[in-house]
């Protein structure tokens, strides 16, 4: 969360509602990202009220990028399974949570969430930001060359021991393209949900993402690598893809 005082509450108890309403172990990891405004407040207050929250604050804004790492590495210290990631602004919905829960229970390595395919949609989002994230999405798709229509899509489940794997270091939304590169040469199986992705409400504050030159380069030289077989810089890669 950055800057998320008007909905930070909300968000998180209807995450940990679902939460609590599965059979599984699960935990709500919620990283504050030096936020200016009262988040850090809410956050410390919700914690001692829901034994679901763990609250994790970076001291100054680090980015997106960074604030998955962090709840990746708690993921793996904590011992679970799958790390389930998705926005703190309710533009998707936490009762899709348990349909991620029955591809985890299939085993999937990587589970993505899908605006457009399957029965996805998307309500309420300018239709220019729809058109490009729908082209992009198109060359993406082809380039990484997997069962995958909405690679851009940031609700998503990835096994925690794969993730540990990865490499990653862009501070951006561009993370999610990374991930998906390295998960091209690591992860064996992959699984869709179909979604409803609905704006972020008035009250809040406006989307930090915004289109612009660099960022189409950030997003596409990932599919571009992964087409062209370019491995990523880890060791824990060796020689062969797994």
């Amino acid at each position: 969360m950055y800057n998320e005082e008007s909905g930070a509450e909300s968000c998180v108890r209807r995450i940990c509602e679902v939460l609590g309403r599965l059979p599984h172990r699960s935990e709500l990891v919620t990283v504050n990202d030096g936020s200016r405004d009262g988040t850090a407040e809410t956050l410390n207050r919700l914690s001692a009220d829901l034994p679901k929250l763990r609250v994790i604050h970076h001291p100054a804004n680090r980015g997106y990028g960074a604030a998955l790492r962090t709840g990746i590495e708690y993921a793996a210290e904590a011992s679970f399974d799958y790390a389930l990631f998705m926005d703190s602004d309710l533009t998707d919905d936490p009762a899709d949570i348990p349909r991620f829960v029955e591809k985890m229970r299939d085993g999937y390595d990587v589970i993505k969430a899908t605006r457009y395919s399957n029965g996805g949609e998307v309500s309420g989002v300018p239709v220019y930001r729809v058109m490009i994230s729908r082209a992009g999405n198109w060359i993406a798709r082809r380039l990484y060359r997997l069962p995958i229509a909405d690679c851009t899509n940031g609700f998503r489940a990835v096994r925690t021991s794969l993730l540990s794997q990865m490499e990653l270091t862009e501070r951006t939304f561009a993370v999610i393209m990374e991930e998906l590169y390295y998960s091209s040469f690591l992860a064996r199986t992959f699984a869709q949900v179909p979604v409803r992705l609905t704006n972020r409400r008035e009250e809040q504050r406006p989307t930090s993402f915004v289109y612009r030159p660099h960022v189409f380069y950030d997003y596409l030289k990932y599919p571009l690598k992964a087409f062209f077989r370019v491995r990523p810089q880890s060791a824990v890669l060796g020689g062969e893809k797994k």
